[in-house]
């Protein structure tokens, strides 16, 4: 199926060929290739909005993912019709993430596919808000990045190293 991308910004150039070349090896190596996902470049503006309306909190942040099934962690959906295949929505706040890149020096390509790595996992049913949550979304995140890794040459690494 296929990763329907949509720059939603204008302050930020994203290189969208590499970013969804990323998705596609993260959504393969998940083993949900079949689903459609929605990915969206946004501004900090429209992510402070999101962020305020869905999780109470009025600033921006880097990624918001918005699954279109409920599912446990480390099970796949199970769609019962072909409109099913799709595993929602990421929100990557790339001027929130542009920004990060620039004070740490971070490559920001880089930093884009990990963050859509994270989001991924949280269209799955990945959390992080227990340590054993952490722990198993950070294996995930490990697992499929090191995919990416092998695929393209990089060393990229999840969000939330360190995290507890």
């Amino acid at each position: 199926m296929s990763v329907a991308l949509r720059n939603a910004q204008r302050a930020v150039p994203v290189r969208r060929a590499l970013l969804r070349r990323a998705v596609c090896v993260l959504r393969a190596a998940l083993g949900v290739s079949r689903f459609d996902v929605g990915l969206v470049c946004a501004s900090n503006g429209l992510m402070r909005r999101l962020n305020s309306a869905y999780r109470q909190r009025p600033e921006p942040t880097d990624v918001l993912s918005f699954p279109f099934h409920r599912v446990v962690a480390g099970e796949l959906p199970r769609p019962s019709c072909l409109d099913e295949y799709n595993l929602g929505d990421i929100f990557l706040g790339v001027e929130y993430i542009h920004r990060q890149c620039r004070a740490t020096g971070e490559d920001f390509d880089g930093v884009l596919a990990v963050t859509a790595a994270h989001g991924l996992c949280h269209l799955l049913g990945y959390r992080h808000d227990t340590e054993p949550d952490w722990r198993q979304m950070y294996q995930k995140e490990t697992e499929i990045l090191e995919e990416l890794n092998r695929l393209t040459g990089t060393s990229l690494r999840p969000l939330t190293a360190g995290l507890f």
